[in-house]
């Protein structure tokens, strides 16, 4: 009996962009004969030091356990731009996976990185490229999307080399554009074929 292998597409979202961006990888990585995506978020990080989240979100996919990084054979790792650097939140839960560096856990795994952004030049290469810095140190390979993908060259709102990204405006409701959404898509297959030839 052949079971499916998975990729983790682990994100943090707070207007709702970067969650529909998880969605879409999630959909190439799922194009990919015997693979499945598996969906995890982080919760908020509060300035207040007694605040916590809940063990289980109110809605959308489950917080992230270590244990998701190590079960799954390629990560999709996705935040909104913070002034060119990733969140928060998803920085707190990357502080904290010490004990699989330790392991070696994550080493020549493949990983993609996604992000969003109000403005075209709001940082979304520096971010994306920040959020790789972890990833490297564990010892992950980055894959990224080529131009070979049409609409690298076309778009006129979000995608990189370096990842797939959004444009969502001042108010962080614009829609994402039909490039955006393909590449999207794009790069999730591409890192599940990726990790399933990495894996055999």
């Amino acid at each position: 009996m052949i079971t499916d292998k998975e990729i983790l597409v682990l994100y943090y979202s707070q207007h709702g962009a970067t969650k529909q961006m998880a969605q879409l990888i999630a959909r190439g990585v799922e194009q990919v004969p015997s693979m499945r995506a598996r969906l995890r978020t982080v919760p908020k990080v509060s300035a207040v030091c007694e605040a916590s989240a809940p063990a289980i979100p109110d809605s959308g996919a489950p917080y992230a356990e270590l244990r998701d990084l190590t079960e799954c054979i390629g990560l999709a790792l996705g935040s909104p731009t913070r002034f060119g650097n990733m969140s928060a939140a998803m920085k707190h839960f990357w502080d904290g996976t010490g004990s699989l560096w330790m392991q070696h856990s994550l080493v020549g795994k493949p990983a993609a990185l996604f992000t969003s952004s109000s403005s075209m030049h709001g940082g979304q290469e520096s971010t994306l490229l920040s959020m790789m810095i972890p990833l490297l140190h564990h010892g992950m390979l980055i894959v990224g999307l080529p131009y070979s993908e049409p609409e690298l060259n076309m778009t006129q709102s979000g995608g990189t080399p370096y990842g797939a990204s959004h444009v969502a405006g001042l108010s962080s409701d614009a829609p994402l554009s039909d490039a955006e959404k393909k590449l999207c898509i794009a790069l999730g297959k591409r890192l599940a074929t990726t990790a399933l030839k990495l894996s055999e």
